[in-house]
């Protein structure tokens, strides 16, 4: 009994990490945690940058799915590096992640050669 007391509990958290009953939608938001802080429109696809209390996330969202194709994007913190994906993906470069507490981020983002960029923002 004590066994199940235990177990239980262990297997309903670990379904609700795994996604739970909404795992088979994909949607870009669920990949970068915080709000939404802007959204970059371009010809093949857009540019998603988030904001939480303490980092910025950005992720490049292809128009359609399709073949894989060579798509990147890069988010840097004034003042850091640059973290960059780059790759050849179907639907999605990212998520990148970067620490902007009291930073201003930039953002770019390519698919299929046609790209979208947002200066510094956040500041």
């Amino acid at each position: 009994m004590l066994v199940c007391s235990v177990v239980l509990p262990l297997v309903t958290a670990l379904g609700l990490v795994l996604g739970g009953p909404s795992a088979g939608r994909a949607d870009a938001a669920s990949v970068c945690a915080g709000r939404p802080a802007k959204t970059v429109a371009f010809k093949t696809g857009e540019l998603r940058v988030y904001k939480n209390r303490s980092y910025a996330c950005a992720t490049a969202v292809a128009k359609k799915s399709g073949p894989r194709r060579t798509m990147s994007v890069t988010l840097q913190a004034r003042g850091g590096s640059p973290v960059v994906d780059r790759g050849r993906y179907t639907k999605q470069a990212g998520p990148v992640t970067v620490h902007a507490l009291n930073r201003c981020v930039r953002a770019s983002a390519t698919i299929s050669g046609k790209s979208g960029s947002t200066g510094w923002i956040l500041c």
